[in-house]
This record gives C-alpha cells, sequence and structure tokens, in this order.
C-alpha cells in the first residue's frame, strides 16, 4: 500500500456539479416531462440490453429486466479490453455527451473517459450502464412491471450485490468474459468493490474513488433523512404518485439539498455564499434567500427536472445496506478475495466518505495502492478535474 497526499491546483467547477447559481433556473417545466426517461424522448446514445427475470437477495423476482447502458470505443477481438464504469447516485449511462432531449445531463466524466483520456477509448473498450432501479432507461420503480402498470410501491428492495447481478448479466449478454477495469466513485464504487468481491476472476483492475465496502451510520443516517422527505411529500402517495398531475418534487427537493450539503464542505460553502444575500432578496423580511439557499434550490429543482423520486429512494436503500462482508465472514475477509490491481482515492475534506473508510479497502486488499487527493471541494471533487486522479487511473490503465 502507498499513500500519497497531493495538493493539485486548485479544482474548477463541473457543468453538472452547480456553479454559482441564482436560483431563478428554468423551473416551468410540465409535470409530464420531469423525472424519469421515457421511451418517446428518444434512445439518444442509449443501447438496451434484455437480461431476462433476475433473483434478488430478498428471494423476490424481477421479470423481463431491462439494463440501458452506453458504450465509447472498440472491443478487441479478444474482448480483453472492456472496462465497466459505475455511476453514483444521481448520475446515469451518460458518461461523455452532450445534453439534449434524451440525455438531461452532459457526460459526467468526460475529464476521466475518451480518447487520449486516462481511460482512453481509442485503447480501451468502455461500457457504463444505468444502474438497476435507476430511472435512465434501466428497469427501475417507473418501469412497466408484467401488468403493463409502472412498478410504483411494488418494486422490491435492491441490494448492491443484486445490481451487481444485473451488471454481470449485461457482461454475458455482451460476450465479454472479463473486465479489464472496473471503476465508480461513491455509489459506482460500492458497486466496483462488490464486483471484485464475488467475482474475482472477471476483474482484472479496480477503481474504488471517494466510496468505501460497507456503509457507515452516518451515510445510513442522511440517507434515511433523504428518504423520509419523499416519503413525507402528500404528493408520494406511498410511491404511486405515476400518471397524477403532480409529482413528489418538493420532497425530492429536500433530498437533494440535504446531500448536495454532505457532497461540498463547509469551508467551500463558506468561501462561496457566506451569509450574503441572492441578489436583490432580503432574508429579513422573511422571504428572501440567502445566496447559499439559492444554491441549493437551484439543484433540488435540477435533479426534480431529471430524476425519479422513487429510483432516489430504491437506491438511497441499497447504499444503506452497503456491506461487501455480509455473509462472507466479515469485511477483511471479503476484501482479501480481491485479486485485481487495485486503486484507492480518498479525499481529505470529504465528509460523507472519510478518508478511513478508502484505508480500510486498502488495508485489506492485497495489491491495493491508497492515494489521499487533496481538494477544498469534499465528496464532490472524484466528478472534477483532478490532475492527481487523472495521473493514477492513467497509471493504472499504463500496463
Amino acid at each position: 500500500m502507498t499513500v500519497l497526499g497531493e495538493h493539485p491546483q486548485p479544482v474548477t467547477e463541473h457543468a453538472d456539479s452547480g456553479g454559482a447559481a441564482s436560483g431563478t433556473g428554468p423551473l416551468a417545466v410540465p409535470q409530464q416531462h420531469r423525472g424519469a426517461w421515457r421511451p418517446e424522448l428518444g434512445a439518444g446514445e442509449r443501447l438496451f440490453a434484455q437480461i431476462g427475470p433476475l433473483a434478488l437477495e430478498n428471494d423476490a423476482v424481477l421479470e423481463d429486466v431491462t439494463i440501458a447502458y452506453e458504450t465509447w470505443g472498440e472491443l478487441d477481438a479478444d474482448g480483453g479490453n472492456a472496462v465497466l464504469v459505475l455511476h453514483a447516485l444521481t448520475g446515469d449511462s451518460h458518461v461523455r455527451g452532450d445534453a439534449g432531449p434524451a440525455h438531461p445531463s452532459p457526460g459526467w466524466w468526460e475529464e476521466m473517459v475518451g480518447p487520449g483520456r486516462p481511460i482512453d477509448t481509442d485503447r480501451f473498450h468502455v461500457i457504463a450502464p444505468n444502474v438497476l432501479g435507476g430511472c435512465q432507461g434501466s428497469t427501475g420503480p417507473s418501469s412497466p412491471a408484467p401488468d403493463g402498470r409502472p412498478y410504483g410501491s411494488r418494486f422490491p428492495a435492491l441490494t448492491t450485490r443484486d445490481q451487481v447481478a444485473a451488471e454481470r448479466r449485461l457482461r454475458e449478454h455482451l460476450g465479454i468474459d472479463r473486465w479489464a477495469l472496473v471503476i465508480g466513485g461513491s455509489m459506482g464504487g460500492m458497486r466496483a468493490v462488490e464486483w471484485a468481491v464475488s467475482h474475482p476472476d472477471e476483474v482484472e483492475r479496480l477503481g474504488v474513488i471517494a466510496s468505501s465496502a460497507r456503509a457507515t451510520a452516518d451515510q445510513i443516517a442522511w440517507n434515511s433523512t433523504q428518504i423520509e422527505s419523499i416519503r413525507l411529500d402528500p404528493d408520494f402517495h406511498g410511491g404511486d404518485y405515476y400518471g397524477r398531475d403532480t409529482r413528489p418534487d418538493a420532497g425530492l427537493g429536500i433530498a437533494r439539498r440535504i446531500a448536495h450539503t454532505t457532497y461540498r464542505t463547509a469551508a467551500e460553502l463558506e468561501d462561496r455564499f457566506a451569509n450574503l444575500p441572492q441578489a436583490e432578496e432580503d432574508p429579513l423580511d422573511g422571504h428572501g434567500r440567502h445566496r447559499v439557499t439559492s444554491y441549493l434550490d437551484h439543484h433540488a429543482d435540477k435533479l426534480s427536472r431529471r430524476f425519479d423520486a422513487n429510483s432516489y429512494v430504491t437506491l438511497a436503500r441499497s447504499m444503506s445496506t452497503h456491506d461487501v462482508g455480509r455473509g462472507r465472514g466479515g469485511l477483511a475477509a471479503a476484501l482479501e478475495r480481491v485479486t485485481a490491481r487495485t486503486l484507492v482515492v480518498a479525499i481529505d475534506s470529504d465528509r460523507l466518505f472519510p478518508a478511513s473508510l478508502s484505508e480500510e479497502i486498502a488495508r485489506h486488499v492485497p495489491r491495493a495502492d491508497l492515494h489521499i487527493a487533496s481538494s477544498p471541494i469534499g465528496h464532490d471533487a472524484f466528478l472534477l478535474a483532478h490532475p492527481g486522479l487523472s495521473g493514477w487511473i492513467a497509471a493504472l490503465m499504463a500496463d
């Protein structure tokens, strides 16, 4: 294990991570055009794999599962250059590319994936699936159940292992025997480490960024608060709001405000916003907002326009039950099963996935290199341009 402290140049804002938001962006998106992706919006760059029925950890069975995914680069004749990139909680398969009617956000990791990038699509065939339970083309709560109606409240609870099982079916569907790399950050990192523990012979290299091998009490607490904010929205209707005139956007927005606060640091928010009022608004009159409030309002509205509340609940719950050591003799014994060359990256200012969780992975994975990325941003830094992260991933892929 090697530990390197890095002090890179200041990090710039990622297009999907906010910016100094005015809070006055487009709010009048029709309800029927908000939330989950729908086929009438067009496939865009998505491809779709029908992987059949999937038995879950809780003994439920999901019938006729679809996994949406996107690809870049060409697959070698022997299939040995395939890379699996796994997205975070509110991410999707759109790692690269422009936003448009079919893709509500631009590519979320273009700094790392593409021609000449650390994950070089001139060398590697990159596959990025939308997670099982998500809302951007893969089977999730907004998808039609066998009776033709959206699953809604009937959608079963999922675990990280269930999601990896679906991704493994995708691998089989595509005729790929082994991944040259499985990599992800945050929730994607949870799935990445689960991949390497569950199927060590199928993962040559592993990248776990700003993530953990198990959920902590702190993470579960934050997740439960966000879940309750959605469940208590009167428009949630127990999860059966599809086809109604309103959606639980207020509850989803509160969840996003809570989450986004944990993705950044107190110091960064203070530096950017302090206690200043928003534009011409006056917080003293009981109606005006502070700049930081406007910033969180912007992110709340942005998410409600492109994400489904039921998927948020499903995925947050799956994160809370994440534990690679469950039923395997504990976390240490499970991580010792990993045979992949492993890169583990922590962010020194991350208050949601503190560096101790990355150290826990690196301590028990036999061939792990641990790097500490220095950033004032906090957890979201894994999405942003960072010379240390670029170099570490490039080194992992060099041979």
